[in-house]
Order: structure tokens, then C-alpha cells, then sequence
């Protein structure tokens, strides 16, 4: 043993198990040079999304598209080369290579030809995008059965003499036998996965759209993904998780919006018990407040739906309003007791007290409400809810998607110098971070969220009927409407008074002050730091609030240190927004923002190749491209590096014995 190299007893311990992993200096070597390889490459496109909302067809195109890098790689392999119209059939192809392949081939008199041009366009596309990832990568994306052919047909240079007849054999083999349509399929999903690395969803998957499922599926299929929580989220996940104040909620919301395919159709819940109560108490009653929102054109609900609606819609409005009662009356410490409502209605007087303040109730036509025990469920409410709860924890699809939102998910994330959140960071007016007596202590900044965080996975995790998970799914509620809770971010929640009162001052949900403090390039650094974020390129990537175009308003704020993505996919949004929101693209060169408008339909995507329509800015730019070594991933691959360099040692100062009887794969 060499005298001059040391290890400490559990170096040691730690080094011959890592030795069981690669057993030779020749393994470890070869690790060390694949890791070095892949720590001087450029680091790989970061894609971020927010506030989809259910809207699965946009969605899905942003991120067949990857907000336009997938188009700006073709604009790059090919320049001029190829004009306008072909650069965007490739696109669409790309985008939905098996429903564009069916439209192309069907009757088409060149196909052969066709596909032979096809496929020299997608292999090049396949090289250019392939260029800064290792090819071991590469082939790990490619599809098992056609790994070994697309390998070789990126890899066969068709502009090299010697090779260029080896070239053109493959393609014409792979024409004649008939797979061609499979290989293009696989190219393109090669080209998909190559141009972005990874995708961050910065919350709000749920409500407003029609199939938040058909969204979550995508996800559960998509290579790299990470979940910020949303507010619409997280009431999802309490829905799952047992929660019978956040059935309620869902519910109210989904019907609110006529947007019932997700829990009927996409879940499998049957709503018949809400229907069949609703139709039976509510029968009689006043329903001129609730009233079912059509923002779809193509909807042409009957009256006798809407009627059904509107009864469904009271019915579970009123019950929600006695759920939520019971919990601020559980909670004290959640500081909301001036939600307490119910029980501040004078029904001789047509009235409701507010904060000490009369109003003229606008509906006081409430079958089930006692104004001696306001916040009781009648017999036949409790059964109702316990049904449907227990349909929302037995939908097998339902508690496999909110399974992902756990396992992928999170309050925030601290990823590449960036900080990633849907709400806020709770702020007082004199830009303080706002601090909550939760537990037994004071909670504020990072603290509060790593609190709140581990909490939520209390209402999923902890046994059925719990203290734990009781208190877990309380705190859910907490998150989805508490008072300025980080991802709600308001006052208050007025669902109430929208309802129920016409006095529209009542109405009022003031936003928490960080949403005008982040305007602040110094309070931003704060936050940053907070988090422990420093250096040049360091920001606050936020969704939540839709960007006011019409209003001037910009999604980059804080001199440029915040950026504001939400989605604004949701169609009731769009109105407000004047556009259909932003995405962020953070490349090896630099942070690109891109504003779209709304999607015109998948069908006139594939058949008219119509690209959503879209104007990208680069805000900021890399002084030099930065590589893998500079991300997070890169670090932890530098001190498996320096292990592995460490393990080199004690296999030459004999500190641990090789295992000569290692042979490489």
C-alpha cells in the first residue's frame, strides 16, 4: 500500500461497495471518461408549462412542438433548402406522425418516393438534434425492435462516397419490406425526446378544460417530468385522498363550468347520487343564481340539462358551504372564522352580516340548512357525499394519476439556478415574508412550504381514518382556499357572496402583496435567496395569474429575475389574458419566453398543418453555452467523478482489492 494515500474507515466501507459496482481500475477508468464526455457536453432543453387546465388538445401540441423548438430545428437542419410548406408538413408530421402518415399515404400515387424523402429529411433532423447528447443516450430513447437500424442510419454519413451505397440500401430495404411507416414513427418520437431534455409543469393541471386525464396520461408517458402543485391540484389530490370538503369542491367547480367528461367519462364517477338528491330536494326551488357557465360554442345543452344543472350545482354549493364551516370551526388556527357565513343569515330579514356589515341576500331559498345547526348535514347530504367520496378514492385512474402528482410533485422546486412555484411566497405589505402559526411554531419562506409540503402527503399517505390524515386533508383544504396560503395567494375565497349576494364589493379577493412586491428586482433577490439561489442567471419561474396583454402587462418582471408563465390554455381565461399564455424555454444558449395564441384545433393541425401561432423573445442570453458540468445533474456527476477517482486510489494503493475475475460487457 502506498504510504501517501488515506482513507478513513467509512471512506472505505463506501468504496468497496462502490468497487462491487465497477470491481477493476479499467471499469472505474471507463466510467471516469464517460462521465467527463458527458459533463463537457451542453446542457438539454428545459420546457416549462403551466395552467393547462384540462386543455389536453393545445397542451399536447405545445408539447409535441416544444413552443416551437421542434419547427426552429427543421429552420436550422434545412434553411432555405426547403420551402415554407414542406418545413411545415414535416412539422406536423412530427408533431402526430401516425394521424398525419395516415392522411399523407392514403391514396397517394408517389408513396414510395415519398417515403424516401421523408425519411433522409427525419435522419437528418435526427443528426442535427443529436449533436450535443452522447450516443449511448441516443440509442437508450430509440425504439428496442428498430434501435440497431436508426443507429446505423444516423450514424452512416450518405454524403461520405464509401458509404453512401450502404445508405440508400437500407432505406430502400426498409421501403420494400413495408416498414417504413414505423420507422418514421420512431424517428419522430427520436426527434421529440432529443430536442427537449426535459419538462417542468408548473401547476394547475385540473378544472376549467375538458380532460385534465388525457393531460395527466400524456405525463405519465412523457420521458422526464416534474409537477410544481397547483391550486387546482391540490384540491384534486384532496378529492383522491378522501377529502369530502374537496369532493364537494371539485364538483361545484366541474359543474360550474359544465365540465363533466372528466369525472364521468375520464374517471368513471357516476354522479347519479348528487343527480337523484338534487333532482328530489331542489325540485322547487330558486336556482336563478347558479346558473351552469357554456363558455364551449359547439355546447347545446338542453333545458331540461341546464335545469338538472343548476339543481346539481345548488345542491352541492350549499352542502360545500356546511363542509367548509365544519372545518373552519375545527381549525382555529387557520384564522378564517369570518367565513363563517351560514350562520350570519337573517332569513326573516333576507339578509347576511359580513364582517359587521348587512347585506340583501340575493337567494335565501335553502331547503337543507337548520338556522339552529347551520353547518349540520342532513341525513341524506352525508350519504350523498359519502358516496361520492368513495367513488373519487376508488377510481383506480384517478389514484394512479394523483399517485404521479405525489411521486413527481412538490410545493416548489430548486432546479438549474431557478426557483419554481404556481402561487406566491406569502409577503406582508412591508415586504416581509409572512409568517403562519401552523403546528406548534412560526412558519414563513422556505420553512413554511417544506412544512406545508409534508403535510399534504399526510392526507395521502398516512392510514384511512387517521388523526394524521385527517389533519393532512384539513391542511389541504388550507392550501386549496386558506387565507393567503402560497398557493391560493388571496384574501380570500368569495364563492359565497358570488353566489349568494349581490352587492359585488363583497366579491373582492384581494391578491397577497407579493404579487406586487415581485415587481421588485430586490425583493426578488430576497426570495431568491431564500432558497438559497444565487449568481447571474438565477430566477423565479411562476404560474397562477394570467398576463393582462390587453393591459400592457409584461410576464417578466422583478429586472428580469421573475417570469410569469401561466398557460392561459383554459379557454375562460383567454378573454381576460387577450392571449392563450406563455411557455419558457431555457436552452445550453439562453431564456427564450413565447407567447401563443389560441390553438385552432387538432384537426386543422393535421390536415391544414396549422402550427399554433407564436412570437418567442430571448430575454436573456449565456455568455457561453452552458454545459452539463454547470447544471445540478452536473454536480452530482463531478462528485461521482471524484468517488470514482477516489476508488482509482485505493485500487492502486492496494487500500481495496480488484476483482480480477470482473470481465466487461
Amino acid at each position: 500500500m502506498r504510504d501517501d494515500v488515506t482513507f478513513s474507515p467509512e471512506e472505505l466501507r463506501y468504496l468497496r461497495l462502490l468497487a462491487k459496482r465497477y470491481p477493476t481500475v479499467q471499469a472505474a477508468a471507463t466510467q471516469i471518461i464517460k462521465l467527463r464526455n458527458v459533463l463537457d457536453l451542453p446542457k438539454g432543453t428545459e420546457h416549462f408549462l403551466s395552467d393547462i387546465h384540462g386543455e389536453y388538445e393545445a397542451f399536447r401540441h405545445i408539447l409535441n412542438s416544444c413552443s416551437g423548438e421542434v419547427r426552429a430545428k427543421l429552420d436550422q437542419t434545412f434553411g432555405d433548402s426547403l420551402s415554407q410548406e414542406e418545413k411545415a408538413e414535416l412539422a406536423t408530421l412530427i408533431y402526430y406522425p401516425p394521424e398525419k402518415l395516415a392522411l399523407i399515404t392514403d391514396g397517394r400515387q408517389d408513396l414510395q418516393d415519398w417515403y424516401h424523402t421523408t425519411l433522409h429529411r427525419l435522419i437528418a433532423v435526427c443528426r442535427y438534434v443529436s449533436i450535443k447528447h452522447t450516443r449511448s443516450l441516443v440509442r437508450s430513447i430509440m425504439p428496442e425492435d428498430y434501435r440497431q437500424i436508426i443507429d446505423e442510419l444516423i450514424h452512416l454519413r450518405d454524403e461520405d462516397g464509401s458509404k453512401r451505397n450502404q445508405f440508400e440500401n437500407m432505406l430502400r430495404t426498409i421501403i420494400q419490406i413495408g416498414q417504413a411507416p414505423d420507422i418514421i414513427q420512431a424517428l419522430c418520437q427520436v426527434i421529440k425526446v432529443l430536442t427537449c431534455d426535459h419538462l417542468h409543469i408548473v401547476g394547475d393541471i385540473f378544472d376549467r378544460g375538458p380532460r385534465a386525464d388525457i393531460v395527466m396520461d400524456d405525463l405519465l408517458r412523457y420521458h422526464s417530468v416534474d409537477i410544481q402543485w397547483g391550486n387546482h391540484d391540490v384540491l384534486w389530490m384532496g378529492a383522491a385522498s378522501g377529502s369530502r370538503t374537496l369532493v364537494a369542491t371539485v364538483l361545484s367547480n366541474s359543474i360550474r363550468y359544465n365540465n363533466l367528461d372528466v369525472i364521468e367519462t375520464g374517471y368513471g364517477i357516476s354522479l347519479r347520487p348528487l343527480s337523484l338528491f338534487a333532482n328530489e330536494v331542489y325540485s322547487d326551488c330558486d336556482l336563478s343564481r347558479f346558473d351552469v357557465k357554456l363558455t364551449d360554442p359547439a355546447d347545446h345543452s338542453s333545458e331540461k340539462d341546464r335545469l338538472l344543472s343548476a339543481r346539481m350545482y345548488k345542491a352541492i354549493s350549499i352542502l360545500l358551504f356546511k363542509l367548509e364551516g365544519q372545518k373552519i370551526l375545527r381549525h382555529p388556527e387557520y384564522g378564517m372564522d369570518d367565513r363563517l357565513l351560514l350562520d350570519k343569515i337573517d332569513y326573516s330579514a333576507r339578509t347576511v352580516t359580513i364582517r359587521g356589515k348587512t347585506y340583501p341576500l340575493a337567494d335565501w331559498d335553502f331547503p337543507t340548512v337548520d338556522p339552529a345547526d347551520p353547518y349540520a348535514l342532513t341525513a341524506e347530504e352525508e350519504q350523498v357525499i359519502d358516496q361520492l367520496t368513495d367513488s373519487f378514492r376508488h377510481s383506480e385512474k384517478l389514484q394512479r394519476h394523483v399517485r404521479i402528482l405525489y411521486s413527481k410533485g412538490g410545493l416548489y422546486k430548486v432546479h438549474n439556478g431557478n426557483l419554481l412555484f404556481h402561487g406566491c411566497i406569502p409577503m406582508t405589505e412591508d415586504g416581509q415574508l409572512m409568517s403562519f402559526r401552523l403546528g406548534d411554531r412560526a412558519l414563513a419562506g422556505r420553512e413554511l412550504l417544506d412544512f406545508a409540503e409534508k403535510t399534504a402527503r399526510k392526507a395521502y399517505y398516512d392510514p384511512w381514518g387517521s388523526v394524521e390524515r385527517q389533519l393532512g386533508m384539513d391542511f389541504l383544504w388550507w392550501l386549496w382556499a386558506g387565507r393567503n396560503s402560497p398557493i391560493f395567494g388571496r384574501e380570500q375565497m368569495t364563492t359565497f357572496e358570488r353566489r349568494l349576494v349581490l352587492d359585488e364589493s363583497t366579491w373582492a379577493e384581494p391578491k397577497n402583496p407579493y404579487y406586487r412586491l415581485c415587481a421588485d428586482s430586490a425583493v426578488v433577490d430576497k426570495l431568491l435567496a431564500e432558497f438559497g439561489l444565487t449568481g447571474k442567471h438565477r430566477h423565479i419561474i411562476n404560474g397562477h395569474v394570467p398576463v393582462k396583454v390587453r393591459k400592457g402587462e409584461s410576464p417578466i418582471k422583478g429586472g428580469g429575475r421573475l417570469i410569469v408563465i401561466d398557460g392561459g390554455f383554459s379557454r375562460a381565461y383567454q378573454a381576460t389574458s387577450g392571449i392563450a399564455g406563455y411557455t419558457l424555454i431555457f436552452s445550453s444558449r439562453h431564456f427564450k419566453i413565447v407567447s401563443h395564441q389560441p390553438f385552432e384545433g387538432r384537426r386543422a393541425a393535421i390536415g391544414g398543418n396549422h402550427d399554433i401561432a407564436n412570437q418567442s423573445v430571448i430575454f436573456e442570453k449565456m455568455n457561453t453555452r452552458m454545459k452539463v458540468a454547470e447544471t445540478d445533474a452536473g454536480r452530482e456527476l463531478e462528485a461521482q467523478v471524484e468517488e470514482l477517482t477516489r476508488l482509482l486510489e485505493a485500487f492502486r494503493s492496494g487500500a481495496v482489492a480488484e476483482d480480477h475475475d470482473y470481465r466487461p460487457r
